[in-house]
């Protein structure tokens, strides 16, 4: 019995100790997990800490980039401004320096026109005293008349009147003439002025177009292809563009001649297409034109569409750009006749604007003046009266119709619109180099015009100057009075109009010479 005690008492001894080391054996390996989590947990920490200082680095490099782009482009946004602002204030400098310009001008305009009043006033003040002067000098021949003559007062009062009323006229006339001549000479200087400020302002290139186009070719043999058997390709190339092709002894060129200038264009290009191909037959041919035309075609509405752009022109008719595009192919003594619009358009704008008038106007008027060159080759007429009807059917306006008519006086100019178009075609077509000549035809165009002159009795002489821009006359003061002059000088006008052609205008001179030859003995 003591000895099952013993052992149970044993067993609990055995189990209390176990208990015990399991309990320390507990607590050792608790301790040991909580300073290996004690140990993980600082080193999640450090780690989380790096990490923080890392993305904060990684945070003030990125607000860095982004605060250096948002400098950056503020940067350049306030230097773009700045740049605008520049300009911006440059354009006003100029604008204040065009309204400084313009107030001179205004005021140099007022003061003449103050002066012209007080000049005005003062005259009026010289006739009231001469009406006083006069009235006294009747008073006292009316009491003398009556005296001497024995006359009526009513008798005496219209003969009095009588003599008053013609010295008056003469008074009158003398004025007028005095006035006349004073208003021509400031008028004269003022236009003389306006244009030379308008040729002053355009640069023009010294440029001549051909009537003819020549083609260069690979070699001579390339003629032969040209021509074709029996000459059936050349054949078929004048047929289907209208011109002619000279296909002579000068090496590796052929030569297109034609009148109409946009058929050559075509004609020029088609051939170098075929040239370039190689394959020249009939049919060839004609696909290889068609498609020159239509590029021809397209060529010319851009060309047109770029004048008007070029010109500041709105609300122009298509068919009427494309008839300034037209023009790009057609010259007049060499001149291109686009360039020569162009140059009118210009030139009228400065002295419209030297004048007060108005500037878009008088730059569509310009380019538009030679717009009948455009289909004069295909329509009976002048090309100024043929441009009129053009720019009626087009819907332009009624001052732009009587410009285009009257710029040859071939119609009564109805506004200053109309003689500014007639002297700014005569400024561009009579600069140096702008039209071509030869010498012959100059000499022969100069003694024809000579001519003409003499071919009227009473003229004794007559000579060209001006390189044929004026002719002046001498006549028999014997045979042709002063009274006669204006007659003359408008036949032999009329005469050179209907027996010549020139570019611009010709002034008619006739002179008239009375001299009285005595000797003292």
């Amino acid at each position: 019995m003591e000895h099952i005690a013993l052992i149970v008492v044993g067993g609990l001894v055995l189990v209390g100790v176990a208990f015990f080391l399991g309990y320390r054996s507990y607590q050792l390996i608790a301790r040991r997990q909580l300073e290996e989590s004690r140990k993980r947990a600082e080193e999640i920490l450090e780690q989380a800490r790096k990490e923080a200082q890392s993305r904060r680095r990684e945070a003030e490099v990125e607000v860095k980039d982004m605060l250096f782009r948002m400098k950056s482009e503020f940067e350049e946004e306030t230097k773009r401004r700045r740049e605008e602002l520049n300009r911006l204030e440059q354009r006003l400098i100029q604008r204040e320096e065009n309204l400084d310009r313009r107030l001179d001008l205004l005021e140099a305009k007022e003061k003449a026109v103050e002066d012209r009043e007080r000049e005005l006033v003062e005259r009026e003040s010289a006739i009231k005293r001469q009406e006083e002067e006069l009235a006294g000098l009747i008073e006292e021949e009316k009491g003398l008349l009556q005296k001497i003559s024995g006359l009526s007062q009513e008798e005496a009062r219209n003969l009095l009147l009588s003599k008053i009323e013609q010295e008056l006229l003469e008074e009158k006339a003398k004025r007028l003439h005095l006035l006349e001549e004073e208003i021509q000479h400031t008028a004269e200087k003022k236009a003389k002025e306006v244009i030379a400020l308008a040729i002053q302002k355009y640069a023009a290139e010294e440029t001549i177009d051909t009537t003819i186009s020549v083609v260069s070719l690979p070699s001579d043999e390339m003629k032969g292809r040209i021509i074709g058997r029996e000459g059936r390709n050349i054949r078929a190339f004048e047929m289907a563009t209208g011109v002619d092709i000279i296909i002579d002894d000068t090496p590796e060129v052929v030569t297109i001649s034609g009148f109409n200038p946009i058929r050559r264009e075509i004609a020029r290009i088609a051939l170098q297409r075929l040239i370039s191909d190689g394959r020249i037959h009939p049919a060839r041919i004609e696909e290889v034109v068609e498609k020159a035309q239509k590029e021809v075609e397209e060529a010319i509405m851009e060309e047109g569409e770029k004048a008007v752009f070029d010109a500041g022109i709105h609300g122009i008719h298509p068919e009427l750009v494309k008839l300034i595009g037209r023009l790009k192919f057609r010259t007049s003594f060499g001149q291109n006749a686009l360039q020569h619009s162009k140059e009118v358009a210009f030139i009228m704008g400065v002295m419209a604007s030297e004048l007060g008038l108005d500037f878009n106007l008088a730059h569509r008027i310009g380019l538009l003046h030679d717009i009948g060159k455009a289909v004069d080759h295909d329509v009976e007429g002048t090309h100024a009266l043929i441009g009129a009807e053009l720019a009626r059917k087009y819907g332009e306006p009624d001052v732009v119709v009587n410009a285009i008519a009257a710029h040859h006086e071939e119609e009564a100019p109805k506004s200053v619109y109309a003689v500014l178009a007639a002297a700014a075609d005569a400024i561009s077509a009579a600069r140096p180099g702008a039209r071509r000549e030869t010498i012959e035809t100059y000499i022969k165009r100069l003694q024809k015009l000579e001519e003409i002159a003499t071919s009227f009795k009473g003229v004794s002489k007559a000579y060209a100057i001006q390189a044929g821009r004026e002719v002046r006359v001498m006549v028999d003061p014997g045979q042709v009075s002063d009274e006669m002059l204006p007659l003359l000088a408008h036949d032999v006008k009329k005469k050179i109009e209907a027996e010549m052609e020139y570019p611009g205008q010709i002034k008619v001179i006739l002179i008239r010479e009375t001299r009285a030859v005595e000797y003292a003995k």
